[in-house]
């Protein structure tokens, strides 16, 4: 995929060797060394704030973020807004299980975003009571100062988070040699734009680089097809020619 300047810039400034590596002056904590190859709050953060400021087919409102491993430790959190309050307050939990979902279901050779799962977990669907499944830790989730919530010292860092969300805002991150690192998560915003807004989030970090998925074009693409298997529901009339215009899905 081509890059625009904002990711080249974006990438160039951060990328140390030939490796994804990452670098962060506010040395985010972490319970296990598969954080050190994905990308902390501050690069988390701007490249949240610059997916968001585009057109994403939504309410135009704030975002909450969040990285998690292959574990499932949360790596970062990051909002957009001026402070935690310009963000909807259950969406910071929201973007943990959305990470925490497009990890945990998604592997090497294929990819399942957020989205892919809506349909699947409806009644009668083959994946029905997934979203049951693997509940969120509530004592992780709620712990701590809420100061902190959105900042490097995130009391979610360095937790395994759990839960299952089933609507648009997750996807796994595979890094330029293929290798699954973990999942971003984003909330904050209707399904269909946070699908956007992650699309355009991961793009920027360079961590796009996926292999199959049952979305639109093979990849996990969010897919607005209401006979497909893997479908999702379409939030309003102009927000598929956005999705289909940045290739993050659409048919």
């Amino acid at each position: 995929m081509k890059k625009s300047l904002t990711q080249v810039v974006l990438l160039g400034a951060l990328a140390v060797s030939s490796g994804v590596v990452f670098a962060d002056s506010d040395k985010s904590k972490s319970a296990s060394n598969n954080c050190g190859a994905l990308p902390k709050h501050a690069v988390l953060k701007q490249a949240l704030t610059t997916a968001r400021n585009q057109s994403n087919g939504g309410f135009n409102l704030d975002m909450w973020g969040t990285i998690v491993d292959r574990d499932g430790i949360v790596c970062a959190v990051a909002f957009t807004g001026a402070d935690r309050g310009e963000q909807w307050p259950g969406s910071r939990v929201i973007s943990a299980q959305k990470a925490n979902t497009a990890n945990a279901f998604s592997l090497p050779g294929l990819a399942l975003s957020t989205a892919n799962l809506y349909t699947a977990t409806q009644p009668g669907g083959s994946l029905f009571g997934l979203q049951l499944s693997n509940p969120v830790d509530t004592e992780a989730a709620y712990k701590g100062p809420s100061r902190n919530y959105g900042q490097f010292n995130d009391p979610l860092v360095g937790t395994k988070i759990g839960g299952v969300n089933v609507f648009g805002g997750g996807l796994a991150l595979y890094a330029g040699n293929g290798k699954l690192l973990g999942a971003i998560g984003v909330s904050g915003d209707s399904s269909c734009a946070d699908h956007n807004i992650a699309w355009r989030t991961r793009d920027l970090l360079g961590l796009d680089n996926v292999p199959s998925g049952v979305g639109p074009n093979g990849t996990d693409g969010i897919d607005y097809n209401q006979a497909s298997g893997w479908a999702h529901p379409v939030c309003n009339a102009v927000v598929v020619g956005i999705t289909e215009g940045i290739g993050a899905g659409a048919d």
